[in-house]
């Protein structure tokens, strides 16, 4: 899917202050990055806007919350005053600032009885800046830290060279949070001292060789760019509270750009193109299956072409096989003098066969095809079932009233 990535100054919103943006089609790879003022900013009509919390704004904290704190669902209504107040409690000996001036952000999958780590940030600049990306067209889906500390203490940490060789800084996340230093060495023995466990290195082109000083053999090259889409990635978002949109704005923008980045990532490709065989390979079998019904049914008509062209010679042109059969059968039974289901003798009989229980008629009245039975009496027991066992013989049958009328023609 599109994104616009958009990284948030650290100094108060303003509409003249430069903002860092990465563009990208697919989410991974960087299309443009630019530096231009708000109003400047890159059309985002089809894309989604993410918001880059610089590392240096937030702060990181690990704690245990109480049992039955998340019970509910984290954010819903009347809810997340009674968390906020709880992560309060708990953090007010931590902070440097009073806990209302802090907006605070659980991690992704924050479960109770284990420990949770919560960034927090300072509240009136975040919301600042998000008033003036909507102000500006431009609504943030997702805020998300510039670097967040690993989800469990076994994943290995991660070191960032950023800046310039005059003024190269250190990002470091690990078990025990994130920090920013300045290149030294120092900071390099303090986030990795030697005899441990070597971090992750990454390094921007410009302080590339200072990394392979120190690293060498084991430096990755990331670009700042590269380093905020990243983080666009991450699973985190600190769009909680009073900091996150209505829900069902969310949930809409949500399930598009998942359809979205179903039908446009690169590493949806190969399921593409799986689904669209998938597809192929089904209609292709639908046909096959019609094709084969389709002519089993031709095959039968064809049957009953030639039985009634066998069996009745007189037949010439054949229209309707069954129709013109029963045709041929009714004159030939005429013919022979053999009841038929249309005659009254043949009705009658099936009629007292199903209803020799019953009061007898006292009219009867037959014309071609149609025998109405009057005097019958409605609320007789059974009386309203011979209708229906005279359709299972072969006949139209309906009650109205003391009048029961037959007709050929119902289904066996």
């Amino acid at each position: 899917m599109r994104t616009l990535t958009v990284t948030l100054p650290p100094s108060p919103a303003s509409a003249s202050a430069s903002i860092l943006a990465v563009l990208s089609a697919d989410s991974v790879a960087v299309s443009r990055q630019i530096e231009v003022p708000l109003a400047l900013l890159p059309d985002t009509a089809d894309a989604e806007v993410v918001a880059v919390v610089p590392v240096g704004k937030l702060s990181w904290h690990r704690l245990e919350l109480p049992r039955g704190t998340l019970d509910k669902k984290m954010f819903q209504e009347g809810d997340g005053a009674r968390l906020r107040s709880v992560l309060e409690g708990l953090l007010e000996d931590r902070l440097l600032d009073e806990p209302q001036q802090l907006h605070f952000a659980l991690a992704p999958q924050a479960k109770t009885g284990a420990p949770v780590w919560v960034a927090a940030c300072e509240r009136a600049w975040l919301k600042s800046w998000l008033a003036a990306l909507e102000e500006s067209g431009r609504p943030a889906l997702r805020i998300v830290p510039e670097t967040a500390p690993p989800d469990a203490a076994d994943v290995a940490a991660t070191l960032h060279f950023v800046g310039t060789p005059e003024q190269a800084q250190l990002i470091y996340s690990g078990a025990q949070g994130v920090c920013v230093l300045p290149y030294g060495t120092a900071a390099l023995a303090l986030v990795a001292p030697a005899g441990e466990h070597a971090p992750t290195v990454w390094a921007e082109p410009g302080v590339a060789e200072l990394a392979q000083q120190h690293f060498e053999g084991h430096v990755s090259l990331q670009s700042s760019a590269q380093r905020y889409l990243a983080a666009a990635r991450s699973p985190w978002d600190l769009a909680q509270f009073d900091c996150s949109a209505s829900r069902s704005a969310r949930t809409r923008k949500r399930v598009s750009g998942f359809f979205a980045n179903l039908w446009q990532a690169p590493r949806w490709r190969a399921a593409r193109w799986a689904t669209l065989a998938l597809v192929l390979v089904n209609l292709l079998g639908l046909q096959i299956f019609a094709w084969k019904e389709q002519s089993a049914l031709d095959a039968k008509r064809s049957a009953m072409r030639e039985i009634l062209a066998s069996t009745f010679a007189e037949v010439r042109v054949v229209v309707d096989a069954p129709a013109q059969m029963a045709r041929a059968v009714s004159d030939l039974q005429r013919q022979t003098g053999t009841a038929t289901t249309s005659d009254l003798e043949a009705m009658l009989l099936q009629y007292y066969t199903m209803a020799s229980k019953l009061e007898m008629p006292t009219a009867i009245d037959f014309t071609t095809g149609e025998l109405k039975l009057k005097g019958l009496d409605p609320g007789a027991a059974g009386a309203a079932r011979i209708a229906t066992k005279m359709q299972g013989l072969g006949y139209n049958a309906r009650l109205e009233g003391d009048t029961l009328t037959l007709q050929p023609g119902g289904r066996k």
